[in-house]
């Protein structure tokens, strides 16, 4: 009988070629790049929204529009561009996305007004979701599956380090310049990612299917009014505003997941939450990111109204969590490639829960020691979670259907983390002088709902689930 001309490894075996080429490199370079721009660009919005405002001579509430534009246009076209990247090609979505973004940068740091500079955001957010929607199925290309951990790790590093400076980048270019250089830093940045992007990035074959434009306008408008909703209640908005844009969710959601019925790539990923552990490991994100959105939004409040520290402190007392978080990534990926994604984030997901338990239950007398220690715990158990969740939803869907896995990472992180900011709103809602400890405690119900759900992906197989 005659032998095939190439054996498989065996499964212990080292990997071949264990280093990256340098187009390979070039390519990593590049995305790890431009997620940093489009990670750094939400932290400095926030941290320099009350001089924008000032300058432009807008409302408080008015401002914050300068925000909100560029988290609903980047959610609302997130599975868009993923379905987009599944037909065209994920490489053709990143390099559009990324010359948007880049442009839009431009418009910002020329916006002479609130109304122009929220299109330039809202333009700005489409490119980020271009980014982010094929972000990690670019990744999952360049890695073999054996070491995708690693690349996914140097992701979550990339975001936990850009998340954590953000403020300081922001605060140090507000101390020497205008607020538009805060957008301007952003044009010879992503021009070089650009440069190293045109060549570098593998070649991903196009699909057979064709991109659905219908179905992309009510995905845009189902994910749009949800976004809305959230944001008009964490910011307290009128009742029936938020409730007319949650009906309108529910009826352009529905409307979609109509038109799509048997579909076989649908948009929405339906498909693929009918694998059990590609739908635990959504939900795990879901948790994860709500339980970091209500942490973040909520710890400020916690340690100045409740703790009775100054703004210094708390920026400083903020920091151990995002810091850690970049420590540990690369650390959780490379385990991932040896251990179950599962175990890894129902580990730190429960150390999660136990540190934002602590934090609530904290004394008003705390040392900073004591505070440091609850938020390096926390920043622990977060990072323990990414990285080898990002692998678990990259892994757990066929090839085919890598831009759909993408897109669901990206969505679920942002509509995670508007929740837990929706949530806050409603704690303070319900109790304004117990309302950070409230939300921590919700927090923290979320952490142990998403390690049970990771924890759970170690008797789960990954088959369909079962018509009824």
């Amino acid at each position: 009988m005659v032998q095939p001309a190439t054996q498989p490894a065996p499964q212990d075996a080292p990997p071949m070629n264990d280093k990256l080429t340098s187009r390979e490199f070039r390519g990593m370079l590049a995305i790890l790049l431009s997620i940093a721009l489009a990670t750094l660009d939400t932290a400095i919005a926030n941290t320099a929204l009350p001089a924008i405002a000032a300058d432009l001579n807008a409302s408080p509430a008015a401002s914050v529009w300068i925000i909100n534009a560029y988290q609903l246009a980047a959610v609302a076209t997130l599975l868009p561009f993923a379905a987009l990247g599944g037909v065209l090609g994920q490489r053709k979505v990143y390099l559009g996305g990324l010359i948007l973004f880049v442009v839009s940068s431009a418009l910002c740091t020329f916006s002479w007004s609130l109304p122009t500079l929220t299109v330039a955001r809202v333009l700005q957010g489409i490119g980020a979701s271009a980014i982010m929607s094929v972000n990690a199925g670019l990744i999952s290309s360049i890695f073999p599956a054996e070491r995708l951990g690693r690349g996914l790790g140097m992701n979550a590093l990339v975001v936990g380090t850009s998340f954590s400076i953000g403020p300081t980048i922001a605060s140090l270019v507000l101390s020497v310049a205008h607020w538009p250089w805060l957008f301007a830093i952003n044009i010879p940045i992503g021009l070089f990612a650009l440069v190293f992007a045109w060549n570098s990035l593998p070649l991903t074959k196009p699909g057979s299917l064709t991109f659905d434009r219908v179905t992309a306008i009510l995905n845009v408008i189902t994910f749009g009014a949800l976004i809305f909703a959230l944001s008009q209640a964490a910011q307290l908005g009128s009742m029936s505003s938020v409730l007319i844009a949650l009906a309108v969710f529910l009826v352009g959601g529905a409307a979609m997941l109509k038109r799509e019925a048997g579909h076989p790539a649908p948009m929405f990923p339906l498909d693929l939450l009918k694998r059990p552990m590609f739908a635990l490991s959504a939900l795990t994100a879901f948790c994860s990111f709500a339980t970091q959105g209500l942490a973040f939004v909520s710890l400020p409040f916690f340690f100045e109204i409740t703790l009775g520290r100054d703004p210094v402190q708390t920026g400083f007392l903020m920091t151990p969590w995002s810091v850690v978080v970049a420590m540990i990534a690369p650390v959780a990926g490379r385990l991932s490639d040896r251990y179950p994604p599962g175990l890894l984030g129902g580990i730190g997901l429960a150390m999660l829960c136990i540190g934002m338990i602590s934090l609530a239950t904290m004394p008003a007398d705390a040392s900073v020691l004591s505070i440091t220690a609850r938020m390096i715990l926390c920043g622990i158990g977060f990072g323990f979670f990414q990285a080898p969740n990002q692998k678990a939803l990259m892994t757990s869907a066929p090839k085919e259907r890598s831009s759909g896995a993408s897109g669901t990472i990206a969505t679920a992180r942002l509509i995670g983390q508007a929740t837990g900011a929706a949530l806050v709103a409603l704690s303070f809602g319900i109790s304004n002088a117990h309302g950070p400890v409230l939300a921590l405690s919700i927090g923290a119900g979320f952490a142990a709902v998403g390690s049970i759900a990771s924890g759970l992906r170690l008797v789960k197989k990954n088959t369909l689930i079962p018509r009824v």
